[in-house]
């Protein structure tokens, strides 16, 4: 039974009266004995409402506010908590947040610190994908421009899934009945809070793998898992995992689910396969088919060929069958060659009695009595013309006289002759003798030459200023002396 409370007169100052127990609290002691009262009476709630004013701080904690058509509490999600969501929350989704009641005395209000958060049904599951969705959209992770082309026959392919599902065995067993090649796994999880992260870091992965190392890059990337329901799938549906894929630098395939499973990673890969398996199927041709093509090739290349040199044939011996003979081409050439030679064999048997004949008539002339004959009448016509060895010692002196004569002359018109008798010879710039002082001044420089050597000279006509010299000036000549050329 509550004893009821007499308020005692109210004056200038507080007083204490008989029998009162009731001493003041300070702000921080109710604060505690609230926050003590709300955390012990709801130490454990489940809240539905709509998130408002998400804020990640810089330490990491996420903030926030539940409400719904009447009310509105804060909420508070730890760093540690945070990070292990598997969804990103935004404003606008409904969401059960799970964990306890606390107050906050330096606002003096109550909170909730969220343990656990969770999408409020599939309802609002999905209007958060069409949300992510229009918004890379309208980034353009979605275009169709940024889709790049599969390579024909790639060498390695890089498989993104979880290593013990059914989906890898169906993979390479594909892959191995088409066109064998290497695959590299990159195991990760599939489903859960860490699924979304992991194939992120598998599929950046695959792209920082640097070519001709140790570890192969591959040519094809292939992103796979099983069919599940939208929440088993979700981790592809993650922003971090889509931007993984559209910023990835190899061809990606998105094979996630079967064939009326869609997730946000198809509409960012390259090419979307409705399962693992056709995945496979996409990623290389047949190598049977492949042999079978080229062999065809092979035969179509033999038999055009073939076709080539038959039809080359033909026409060589159709227009062989309108050439004339070689006998009939050559039967004149034949007969003029025939009659070419006995017209030669005849000739030279005519040539050769004709030269015998004259043989015969010259060589009855050259008896021993004609040629002594002919001896004899030579050496008369030499004794009477004179020519005896005094007579051609004669000839000799008088044209050694004539020669010394001339000598003598050539030696005295030679120019530098008088240049031993201490004259000087002058020239102009061409090598030609100067006999005028007209023509020496319309020189520019002119050479005087003495018995032992040349002098470079400039003509000065007269009355003309001599031109300045840096060497010291000359003594004036005496009179014996020559004083200028012209």
């Amino acid at each position: 039974m509550e004893v009821p409370y007499n308020e005692p007169d109210a004056g200038l100052l507080a007083k204490h009266g008989a029998g009162d127990n009731a001493a003041p609290l300070s702000i921080t002691e109710i604060s505690a004995l609230l926050k003590r009262t709300v955390e012990d009476r709801f130490g454990f709630v489940r809240l539905r409402g709509e998130l408002s004013g998400v804020k990640r701080a810089a330490s990491g904690h996420l903030y926030c506010s539940l409400k719904d058509e009447g009310a509105r509490i804060d909420g508070v999600m730890w760093r540690g908590t945070a990070q292990r969501l598997s969804f990103q929350p935004e404003d606008g989704i409904e969401v059960i947040a799970t964990g306890k009641l606390t107050t906050y005395p330096g606002r003096s209000s109550y909170q909730i610190v969220i343990e656990r958060m969770e999408i409020a049904g599939e309802g609002a599951l999905l209007a958060l994908l069409a949300r992510t969705k229009a918004r890379l959209e309208a980034e353009g992770l979605f275009d169709a421009a940024r889709k790049r082309p599969l390579p024909f026959m790639p060498r390695t392919i890089g498989v993104v899934t979880s290593p013990t599902g059914a989906v890898i065995r169906d993979i390479l067993h594909r892959l191995g009945d088409r066109f064998p090649v290497r695959v590299i796994v990159w195991p990760v999880l599939v489903q859960g809070q860490d699924a979304g992260r992991q194939v992120a870091a598998a599929v950046r992965g695959f792209s920082d793998l640097a070519e001709g190392g140790f570890v192969p890059r591959p040519d094809l990337v292939i992103v796979a898992r099983g069919g599940g329901s939208i929440e088993d799938l979700w981790a592809f549906n993650e922003e971090e995992v889509v931007r993984a894929i559209a910023d990835s630098v190899i061809p990606v395939i998105s094979a996630v689910g079967h064939e009326t499973d869609t997730t946000l990673a198809d509409f960012a890969a390259d090419l979307r396969a409705p399962t693992p398996t056709a995945a496979a199927e996409l990623a290389v041709p047949v190598r049977a088919e492949l042999i079978n093509q080229i062999a065809e090739l092979l035969l179509r290349k033999r038999r055009g060929q073939m076709r080539a040199l038959a039809l080359a044939g033909e026409r060589l011996a159709s227009r062989a069958d309108r050439l004339p003979l070689p006998q009939a081409i050559l039967a004149s050439r034949t007969q003029r060659l025939d009659d070419a030679a006995e017209r030669l064999r005849r000739g030279l048997l005519h040539r050769t009695g004709v030269a015998q004949a004259a043989l015969s008539r010259d060589a009855g002339a050259l008896r021993p009595a004609l040629l002594a004959a002919r001896v004899a009448r030579g050496r008369e016509r030499v004794a009477a013309a004179g020519l005896r060895a005094a007579l051609l010692g004669t000839a000799q002196a008088r044209a050694r006289d004539r020669l010394a004569g001339l000598a003598r002359v050539m030696s005295q018109l030679d120019p530098d002759k008088p240049l031993e008798r201490g004259f000087a010879r002058v020239l102009d710039p061409a090598g030609q003798t100067v006999t005028s002082a007209a023509a020496g001044a319309r020189e520019a420089a002119l050479t005087l030459k003495f018995r032992d050597g040349a002098l470079a000279v400039q003509p000065v006509t007269a009355g003309a200023p001599r031109p300045a010299r840096s060497t010291p000036a000359r003594p004036a000549p005496t009179k014996s002396e020559q004083g200028r050329l012209f």
